[in-house]
């Protein structure tokens, strides 16, 4: 979106829909955020309808909800400050989870946990 009339354009195509409570655009990011009982589906090809503009659900979620947000396909130089994209790709879901082995191994030599090992 580049100006005012684009702006307004997004808003108008889906303020008339039924289940619509609310519908906030901002600009710099290209972003429309619609709350209500609404399928998103239905909202991306009433814009898409509407404006005739390319449209996507937003891609990126805040960094601390995922568990690997420096992982490639999952850090995104063009998201705003504090997102990522969200891990749903399977080649990166392998990195979510460390086995109860390795997390053992892991930190039974950290300096967080001073008991851990007693052979100096």
């Amino acid at each position: 979106m580049d100006c005012e009339g684009c702006e307004r354009k997004v808003k108008k195509s889906v303020e008339g829909m039924k289940g619509v409570t609310q519908v906030d655009v901002e600009r710099k990011a290209s972003k429309l955020t619609v709350v209500g009982y609404v399928d998103p589906k239905k909202v991306l090809a009433r814009v898409a309808h509407r404006t005739g503009k390319k449209v996507e659900l937003w891609p990126y979620v805040p960094y601390d909800v995922v568990a690997h947000p420096y992982a490639p396909g999952v850090y995104d130089k063009k998201a705003p400050a504090g997102y990522v994209r969200n891990a749903e790709d399977p080649q990166v879901s392998h990195l979510a989870r460390a086995s109860s082995t390795e997390v053992r191994y892991t930190t039974a030599f950290s300096d967080e946990n001073p008991a851990a090992c007693s052979v100096m």
